[in-house]
């Protein structure tokens, strides 16, 4: 029996979704182009503007390569690819999926495969709902929430500022509480924290402070939206490589485990 993860229906469901997210991004950006040629724009300033978007997609793409990755261990490659094809960000899929997982029984996360039909079908629809809520919920509720926030930032300019470095603070955070603190089962190596998890952390924090410094000193606007990916990426360089050269008994030593 094959792995029921990258089964043929997978696949096809996969292919499906994917030409289907292509195909609407063709047409509107077909009628996007005609219209902009009715308003009188020239072919060649809507060219600049295709390219140059298709250009800064490229960022955005990495981060989600990067989080396929991350979630393909444990549940394949399709069910991810499916994901991320449409909408989402490793800031909620990574614990969506953990969370419907040790929900059904599973043990250690990502970290280890997926067996259960049971549980990757939980993780499949928390996935997914917790997805599809922001897109019932914008159009009733963002008009009124841009009301209230506007009203905070019309007195003080330097709230919504502040405001948006909380949340991105707060989101951060739970992620570094996991990599210094993060509890897991005792029996799976790799789930708790550990010297790997402050390796990737302290790599990637550090990648991240180097390319905005350079990007900074060297003026390289351009190059700015690939940080993070960069970064996220060459942590897990740096993990592969600790792990393959420190003695097992250093590099696997986990505290909340």
């Amino acid at each position: 029996m094959g792995d029921f993860k990258t089964s043929t229906f997978m696949y096809l469901l996969g292919l499906a979704i994917v030409a289907f997210v292509i195909a609407e991004s063709l047409f509107f950006l077909i009628r996007a182009y005609r219209r902009g040629r009715q308003l009188g724009m020239s072919k060649e300033k809507l060219r600049t503007a295709i390219t140059s978007s298709a250009v800064f997609t490229i960022a955005p793409a990495l981060a989600v390569l990067a989080t396929v990755l991350t979630l393909a261990g444990a549940l394949g490659i399709v069910l991810p690819w499916i994901r991320l094809s449409v909408i989402g960000a490793i800031q909620y899929e990574v614990p969506a999926a953990e969370a419907a997982i040790e929900a059904t029984g599973g043990t250690g996360g990502l970290t280890q495969e997926v067996t259960s039909p049971e549980a990757f079908s939980a993780a499949a629809w928390v996935m997914t709902l917790g997805s599809i809520l922001p897109l019932v919920l914008v159009p009733f509720l963002l008009k009124k929430i841009q009301k209230s926030v506007g009203k905070v930032v019309s007195k003080d300019t330097k709230w919504g500022d502040t405001m948006a470095a909380a949340a991105f603070i707060g989101l951060i955070s739970a992620f570094i509480g996991r990599a210094i603190l993060g509890s897991g089962d005792a029996s799976v190596q790799g789930d708790g924290a550990g010297v790997m998890s402050i390796i990737a952390l302290v790599s990637s924090t550090l990648f991240m402070l180097l390319l905005q410094w350079l990007c900074k000193k060297f003026q390289w606007r351009k190059f700015e939206p690939f940080t993070m990916p960069l970064s996220m990426f060459m942590a897990m360089g740096v993990v592969m490589l600790a792990s393959a050269v420190l003695p097992p008994e250093i590099a696997f030593i986990e505290w909340r485990g």
